[in-house]
Protein backbone atom coordinates (compact mmCIF):
# COMPACT_ATOMS: atom_id res chain seq x y z
CA UNK A 1 0.00 0.00 0.00
CA UNK A 2 3.22 1.94 0.68
CA UNK A 3 3.93 2.60 -3.29
CA UNK A 4 -0.20 3.29 -3.67
CA UNK A 5 -0.07 6.28 -1.47
CA UNK A 6 2.85 7.41 -2.97
CA UNK A 7 1.67 7.15 -6.61
CA UNK A 8 -1.13 9.18 -5.43
CA UNK A 9 0.62 12.07 -3.87
CA UNK A 10 3.23 12.20 -6.95
CA UNK A 11 -0.06 12.56 -8.95
CA UNK A 12 -1.64 15.10 -6.62
CA UNK A 13 1.60 17.12 -6.90
CA UNK A 14 1.22 17.12 -10.94
CA UNK A 15 -2.66 18.36 -10.38
CA UNK A 16 -1.73 21.02 -8.01
CA UNK A 17 1.15 22.04 -10.41
CA UNK A 18 -1.58 22.17 -13.26
CA UNK A 19 -3.93 23.94 -10.72
CA UNK A 20 -1.31 26.50 -9.96
CA UNK A 21 0.50 26.78 -13.45
CA UNK A 22 -2.54 27.19 -15.51
CA UNK A 23 -4.34 29.82 -16.09
CA UNK A 24 -7.97 30.88 -14.66
CA UNK A 25 -9.85 31.22 -17.91
CA UNK A 26 -8.20 28.03 -19.14
CA UNK A 27 -9.05 25.80 -16.25
CA UNK A 28 -12.73 26.74 -16.25
CA UNK A 29 -13.18 27.00 -20.31
CA UNK A 30 -14.73 23.59 -21.53
CA UNK A 31 -13.04 23.18 -25.24
CA UNK A 32 -15.51 22.01 -28.12
CA UNK A 33 -16.16 18.58 -28.05
CA UNK A 34 -15.56 18.24 -23.99
CA UNK A 35 -18.21 18.16 -21.39
CA UNK A 36 -16.17 19.37 -18.75
CA UNK A 37 -12.85 20.95 -18.09
CA UNK A 38 -9.39 20.96 -16.12
CA UNK A 39 -10.64 22.46 -13.19
CA UNK A 40 -13.77 19.99 -13.13
CA UNK A 41 -11.42 16.87 -13.54
CA UNK A 42 -8.84 18.17 -10.70
CA UNK A 43 -11.77 18.51 -7.88
CA UNK A 44 -13.26 14.95 -8.89
CA UNK A 45 -10.40 13.17 -8.20
CA UNK A 46 -10.29 14.96 -4.86
CA UNK A 47 -13.91 14.11 -3.95
CA UNK A 48 -14.20 10.51 -5.62
CA UNK A 49 -12.15 8.76 -2.74
CA UNK A 50 -14.58 10.58 0.22
CA UNK A 51 -17.30 8.12 -1.69
CA UNK A 52 -15.22 5.12 -2.22
CA UNK A 53 -13.23 4.97 0.90
CA UNK A 54 -15.16 6.58 3.72
CA UNK A 55 -18.59 6.58 2.14
CA UNK A 56 -18.68 2.77 1.24
CA UNK A 57 -16.96 2.50 4.45
CA UNK A 58 -19.75 4.05 6.30
CA UNK A 59 -17.55 6.12 7.86
CA UNK A 60 -17.68 9.62 7.99
CA UNK A 61 -16.59 12.09 5.27
CA UNK A 62 -13.02 14.30 5.85
CA UNK A 63 -14.36 16.96 3.48
CA UNK A 64 -17.51 18.80 3.41
CA UNK A 65 -20.38 17.03 1.70
CA UNK A 66 -21.37 20.09 -0.85
CA UNK A 67 -18.22 19.45 -2.16
CA UNK A 68 -18.62 16.09 -2.76
CA UNK A 69 -22.06 16.54 -4.11
CA UNK A 70 -20.62 19.15 -6.29
CA UNK A 71 -17.80 17.08 -7.80
CA UNK A 72 -19.30 13.77 -7.75
CA UNK A 73 -19.76 11.39 -10.67
CA UNK A 74 -22.33 12.53 -13.25
CA UNK A 75 -22.09 16.23 -12.40
CA UNK A 76 -20.91 18.56 -14.70
CA UNK A 77 -19.19 22.03 -14.11
CA UNK A 78 -21.28 25.05 -12.48
CA UNK A 79 -19.28 28.48 -13.81
CA UNK A 80 -16.50 29.36 -12.01
CA UNK A 81 -15.58 28.45 -8.29
CA UNK A 82 -14.69 30.83 -5.73
CA UNK A 83 -11.02 31.69 -4.66
CA UNK A 84 -12.25 30.17 -1.17
CA UNK A 85 -13.51 26.52 -3.20
CA UNK A 86 -9.95 26.88 -4.97
CA UNK A 87 -8.11 27.29 -2.27
CA UNK A 88 -9.95 24.37 0.14
CA UNK A 89 -9.46 21.91 -3.31
CA UNK A 90 -5.90 23.15 -3.76
CA UNK A 91 -5.10 21.80 -0.10
CA UNK A 92 -7.15 19.08 -0.22
CA UNK A 93 -5.21 17.39 -2.73
CA UNK A 94 -2.53 16.59 -0.09
CA UNK A 95 -4.80 16.34 2.92
CA UNK A 96 -6.99 14.15 1.71
CA UNK A 97 -4.33 11.38 0.62
CA UNK A 98 -2.54 12.16 4.25
CA UNK A 99 -5.56 11.32 5.98
CA UNK A 100 -6.75 8.57 4.41
CA UNK A 101 -3.23 6.59 4.70
CA UNK A 102 -3.51 7.65 8.11
CA UNK A 103 -6.82 6.10 8.73
CA UNK A 104 -5.34 2.98 6.46
CA UNK A 105 -2.24 2.50 8.68
CA UNK A 106 -4.18 3.05 12.10
CA UNK A 107 -6.89 0.22 10.93
CA UNK A 108 -10.09 2.44 10.84
CA UNK A 109 -10.40 1.64 7.09
CA UNK A 110 -10.47 -2.30 7.91
CA UNK A 111 -14.52 -2.28 8.26
CA UNK A 112 -16.80 -5.26 7.83
CA UNK A 113 -19.72 -3.83 6.73
CA UNK A 114 -17.60 -2.44 3.09
CA UNK A 115 -20.43 -1.55 0.85
CA UNK A 116 -19.63 -3.38 -2.29
CA UNK A 117 -19.37 -1.68 -5.61
CA UNK A 118 -19.03 -2.57 -9.12
CA UNK A 119 -17.40 0.70 -10.95
CA UNK A 120 -18.33 2.12 -14.42
CA UNK A 121 -15.20 0.07 -15.50
CA UNK A 122 -16.17 -3.31 -14.30
CA UNK A 123 -13.51 -3.10 -11.11
CA UNK A 124 -15.45 -4.35 -8.40
CA UNK A 125 -14.36 -3.02 -4.82
CA UNK A 126 -15.01 -4.97 -1.94
CA UNK A 127 -13.07 -3.12 0.74
CA UNK A 128 -11.31 0.70 1.60
CA UNK A 129 -8.18 -1.18 0.55
CA UNK A 130 -9.41 -2.06 -2.98
CA UNK A 131 -10.97 1.54 -2.71
CA UNK A 132 -7.62 3.00 -2.42
CA UNK A 133 -6.22 1.33 -5.04
CA UNK A 134 -8.91 1.98 -7.61
CA UNK A 135 -7.97 5.54 -7.10
CA UNK A 136 -4.64 5.34 -8.57
CA UNK A 137 -6.61 3.85 -11.50
CA UNK A 138 -8.92 6.73 -11.26
CA UNK A 139 -6.64 9.30 -11.07
CA UNK A 140 -4.46 8.62 -13.34
CA UNK A 141 -7.98 8.34 -16.27
CA UNK A 142 -8.28 11.92 -15.18
CA UNK A 143 -4.71 13.26 -15.37
CA UNK A 144 -5.40 11.86 -19.38
CA UNK A 145 -8.44 13.68 -19.47
CA UNK A 146 -6.87 16.91 -18.42
CA UNK A 147 -4.13 16.94 -20.61
CA UNK A 148 -6.51 15.91 -23.55
CA UNK A 149 -8.17 19.42 -22.27
CA UNK A 150 -4.98 21.26 -22.17
CA UNK A 151 -3.97 19.91 -25.93
CA UNK A 152 -7.68 21.21 -26.95
CA UNK A 153 -7.05 24.15 -25.46
CA UNK A 154 -3.75 25.11 -27.00
CA UNK A 155 -5.32 24.67 -30.07
CA UNK A 156 -7.65 27.27 -29.32
CA UNK A 157 -5.30 29.78 -28.43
Amino acid sequence: MEKIFDILLKNRKILHDTLQKTPKEDLYKIPDGFSNNIWWNIAHVVVTPQLLVYGLSGLDYTIEEELINKYRKGTFPEGSPSAQEVEKISAYLFSTVQHIKLDYDHGRLNVKNYKELTTSVNVTLTSAEDAIAFSAYHEGIHLGAIRGLQKALAKDN
